[in-house]
């Protein structure tokens, strides 16, 4: 009988904006890391996280910072720069142990590009930001002139078609692998709210659309719930102050977990009121699952080019369909007409609400399922990573390829 294939031993260099755990507000690329950290672990791969202290992962977790900065838009500081190398230097020291077949990384291709941050194997990278605002294409034209590119094997992987042709003209893009998540964690009642609400989740910039959202839901006579975060960005809080204009009532919710009386003691009041547009402020992970399956659609009027959209499959995996706009990746995520509408104007948004009722919540459920589950992506980046580290057989005879490695045999390296 022939012996089980060796597994992949991956090592994720996470972000350390916001700790890698289930429960955070805003923290997209932390959830999707958590996710990818999830499906391989759930396939039988090895997965290493170096992330800071405060996170809670599937696999293996790698501490490399004491505690995450606690915010994406911070300014830059010489003590943040210190925690950002700190992390990076412990990621490093891990990745040089010798047991390690990939490296996946979201974010610093700067540090691959000139050399600093060298493993000593492949690299995968994450893209998750449009490619105009991307800074990949220069840090790689100044790595040619300096000598330093091709020191790594960085391999640039997309998380829609969309994204990939942004970035066609600035890097070579191995693969596209789209972003997953598990239905199971997402509450399903196969029903909206009796009278119905909408509701639109996302930060709170002028590309997210919510004065649009604000629009649609006061010309077709609904409640409007809001929920995001507002950044520390000049733009940013001048929208929200233009924006407040048009809402009825601002309730900032406490950020404690949704337990199972969340909808009579937090939801049902809000609902109950004569407001029709109310901003509940930031949501973390488990309140934000409850808002998405009493709703009778989740707007995503945007103004840019989402490269990909996590709220689309977390609404249609709730069972909510999605009315969006036809811009950046949404025609990619959404299947008009089964599992929500998209649209090209206010006036034709409002017009599909008439017809939401015809959209089979289990339906939406199932879309993400078969396209969008943890699983496939995971199973998706294994099948990059695979293409990279050559023949199973090879990676298993290499020096190191141990599972028993424990986290003594290499101290952390500390700020001091």
């Amino acid at each position: 009988m022939a012996a089980p294939a060796p597994r992949l031993n991956v090592l994720h260099v996470a972000t350390i904006n916001k700790p890698i755990h289930q429960g955070n507000g805003y923290g997209p690329i932390e959830s999707v890391i958590y996710n990818i950290d999830r499906g391989l672990t759930a396939l039988g791969h090895r997965s290493i996280v170096a992330c800071s202290d405060d996170s809670r992962v599937a696999g293996e977790h790698w501490p490399t910072v004491s505690k995450s900065l606690g915010d994406y838009c911070l300014d830059r500081t010489p003590s943040i720069d210190a925690q950002i190398d700190l992390h990076l230097a412990n990621a490093l020291a891990r990745a040089r142990v010798g047991d390690i077949d990939v490296v996946h990384m979201h974010e610093w291709h700067d540090r691959v590009f000139n050399g600093t941050f060298n493993p000593g194997v492949p690299v995968v990278m994450t893209l998750h930001v449009p490619a105009h605002r991307s800074d990949i294409g220069s840090d790689l034209r100044r790595a040619r002139a300096a000598g330093t590119a091709g020191r790594v094997q960085l391999h640039a992987v997309a998380i829609s078609e969309y994204q990939r042709r942004q970035y066609r003209d600035l890097i070579e893009v191995a693969e596209t692998v789209p972003h997953g998540i598990d239905v199971n964690d997402y509450l399903f009642t196969g029903t909206s709210e009796p009278g119905g609400y909408l509701f639109h989740i996302g930060r709170i910039t002028e590309d997210k659309g919510q004065d649009i959202a604000i629009e649609v839901a006061k010309r077709a006579g609904m409640k409007l719930i809001l929920a995001g975060y507002v950044q520390n960005k000049v733009e940013d809080r001048a929208f929200f102050k233009h924006l407040r204009r048009s809402i009825d009532s601002v309730i900032e919710l406490p950020r404690h977990r949704a337990g199972p009386n969340y909808y009579e003691e937090v939801m049902r009041p809000i609902l109950a009121s004569a407001s029709q547009v109310t901003y509940i402020g930031e949501l973390a992970g488990e309140a934000t699952k409850h808002w998405y399956s009493r709703a009778r659609a989740t707007l995503f009027p945007i103004r840019w080019g989402e490269p990909f959209g996590m709220v689309l499959i977390e609404s249609m995996a709730s069972g909510t369909p999605v009315l969006a706009f036809a811009k950046g990746a949404v025609p990619e995520i959404i299947d008009d007409g089964k599992t929500g509408f998209i649209s090209d104007s206010v006036d034709s948004m409002v017009s599909a609400l008439r017809n939401i009722e015809l959209i089979d919540r289990r339906a939406c459920r199932e879309h993400v399922q078969m396209n969008f589950s943890t699983q496939l992506m995971a199973s998706r980046y294994a099948a990059v990573y695979e293409g990279l580290t050559g023949p199973r057989q090879d990676r298993a005879a290499l020096p190191g390829r141990s599972a028993s490695f424990v986290h003594s045999r290499l101290p952390l390296l500390s700020a001091s």
